[in-house]
């Protein structure tokens, strides 16, 4: 599957994309990505996603396989067909840069092209900003959770398929890990690459120590011990005895790895062992079913832990997997458009996002206004493809996670502390409100 593929969608994109075709309706409309509402286990969240958006819609074409599996498919007219293999992404998209935070009804990222093919993307850019968003604000928690701690993405095996895996990977390493278990997003994303041993190294030795001393020639410049296959303490001692005969032949021992058990009570028993055998220097890394919560409560027990492998609860969100989200009309031919459903309203009209902020630099408050309309703050969302093309290069992994890092610092106390209760004041402006009120007015009750 490529990130291009446009049959990657609802058939109801393209039923809709016949009709449009067939009555002449090519005018240009403006959609708009946004959630709805944060689910209870989350207080802010985290922009992520559109560089994936962008490849896609600049690259996206319909190849002669699809073309031919939609004619033989028996649903679209031969002409209809012909229309589609010359389908481009022409239009202009505004967004949220990557490693922003924000909150419930702010769009992050608005699409504004000839109807047919601003809707024809929905499906795929819902699903690429769903997915990332949803990854990088929990990964955010950790970092927050874990100040100073290396946090490792370890996810690949119990995501939900291989793209996940490596979305993941990236939208971990963003909000602020270290790296990535997984070797692919390390290749593609540039994403540092970090591993261990399994269980099964152990076992296939007659011999713990033996295990030991063989990894550790075969990787002399990455020798972390997985210590907790038998004994998790008495491989630790064995651990201390075979660190001289390494260090002889220059090699170091750099951790050792826990992935069972209770974790901090073994963490403070194997700090003991190391710190008497000498070995002072060599950093305890733990594994097994984490995620912030349990990282704030081994924290919270003072476990002498330097790093964590975060992975199934993390690649899967598995608290919240996932987000009340839409990208939805709102102008069509110029004219500001308006869904009264039930529960699921939408806000007329392009809009931005200000931004305020203290006198300390924490974030203040947020704004939801027309486009144009003026507002003291920040405006959030930025051009990022003009008329089809980009407006700029992509951005590097590195600035996005230095924005990542600021935002988080910026965030008030209350959002910061997952142990505190607050809530970020997010208003809608006068202009939108009033605007929202005259369609309602002309619209049938």
């Amino acid at each position: 599957m490529k990130n291009s593929e446009l049959l990657l969608t609802d058939l109801y994109q393209l039923t809709m994309l016949q009709g449009y075709y067939r009555h002449g309706l090519s005018a240009p409309a403006a959609f708009e990505f946004f959630v709805r509402d944060l689910p209870p286990q989350r207080r802010f969240l985290v922009a992520a996603g559109l560089e994936q958006v962008v490849e896609y819609l600049l690259e996206a074409r319909f190849t002669d396989e699809e073309l031919r599996w939609l004619l033989e498919e028996g649903r679209f007219a031969a002409d209809f067909v012909d229309y589609l293999a010359q389908w481009r992404f022409s239009g202009d998209v505004d967004a949220m840069p990557e490693g922003t935070v924000f909150f419930p009804q702010e769009p992050i990222l608005r699409v504004v092209a000839p109807i047919g093919e601003a809707q024809l993307v929905e499906t795929r850019l819902v699903n690429l900003l769903h997915f990332q968003t949803l990854i990088a604000a929990k990964a955010a928690r950790c970092v927050l959770a874990a100040p100073g701690k290396l946090l490792v993405d370890f996810g690949l095996r119990r995501a939900h398929g291989a793209e996940a895996g490596l979305l993941a990977a990236r939208a971990c390493y963003l909000a602020g890990f270290a790296g990535t278990s997984t070797v692919a997003a390390a290749a593609h994303f540039d994403i540092p690459a970090y591993g261990t041993m399994a269980h099964s190294f152990i076992q296939a030795h007659d011999d713990e120590m033996e295990a030991f001393e063989h990894f550790a020639g075969a990787n002399p410049d990455s020798v972390v011990f997985l210590i907790d296959t038998y004994d998790t303490e008495a491989a630790a001692a064995k651990v201390v005895a075979l660190a001289p005969r390494l260090r002889r032949r220059g090699i170091a021992v750099k951790a050792v790895r826990l992935d069972s058990g209770d974790l901090a009570d073994h963490a403070r028993r194997v700090r003991a062992i190391l710190d008497e055998g000498g070995l002072t220097e060599v950093r305890i890394f733990v594994s097994g079913n984490l995620d912030e919560y349990v990282l704030r409560e081994l924290l919270a027990r003072n476990a002498p832990i330097d790093g964590f492998g975060v992975g199934t609860r993390l690649d899967t969100s598995a608290d919240v997997p996932y987000l009340d989200c839409a990208y939805k009309l709102v102008e069509y031919e110029g004219q500001p458009r308006r869904k009264r459903s039930e529960g699921k309203a939408t806000w007329p009209g392009r809009k931005q996002v200000y931004r305020r902020y203290e006198p300390a630099g924490t974030f203040a408050g947020d704004q939801v206004a027309l486009e144009g309309e003026p507002q003291a703050g920040e405006p959030l969302l930025q051009p990022v493809i003009r008329r089809g093309r980009r407006v700029a290069p992509a951005e590097r992994l590195e600035d996005i996670r230095e924005r990542m890092q600021e935002q988080l610092e910026r965030l008030p106390p209350s959002l910061r502390d997952g142990s505190v209760a607050g809530e970020y004041p997010v208003s809608l402006s006068p202009g939108l409100r009033d605007l929202a009120a005259q369609i309602d007015g002309r619209l049938p009750s």
